[in-house]
């Protein structure tokens, strides 16, 4: 019987430090941090990119990687047909994900006026 690990991560976010990201950097830091599916879904509301912004920190945590391994667009987060939120890894967060043996990923996204928080939990086994 294969033994079931979970890979936890949660980050919270000032969505005023993303909107100052956004105002300072421009078009250069969303293309960098965000796919074009993500803009397309977030249509430039600041608290879901921040959603986003935090889930992806969450995912890097989970993995054990922290940012820097790992690109930002390598790790998308999606909405299913229901709006629920979704991950979808590629290059090196995949490859990662792979060696761990990830199964599968569950996201929790949430935002109030001032912050935004994102809790993943993926699984083996």
């Amino acid at each position: 019987m294969t033994e079931q690990v979970l890979l936890v991560g949660v980050d919270l976010v000032e969505i005023e430090r993303v909107k100052r990201a956004c105002r300072r950097w421009g078009e250069r830091f969303k293309t960098k941090v965000f796919t074009p599916e993500e803009l397309r879904l977030c249509g430039g509301r600041i608290s879901c990119l921040a959603a986003r912004f935090a889930a992806k920190e969450a995912v890097a945590k989970a993995l054990g990687t922290g940012i820097g391994p790992i690109s930002w667009r390598e790790m998308e987060i999606l909405g299913d047909d229901s709006g629920k939120p979704c991950l979808r890894l590629h290059g090196k967060a995949l490859a990662k994900a792979q060696e761990l043996g990830v199964k599968g990923w569950s996201l929790s996204l949430a935002h109030s006026r001032a912050l935004a928080i994102a809790f993943v939990v993926g699984w083996t086994g």
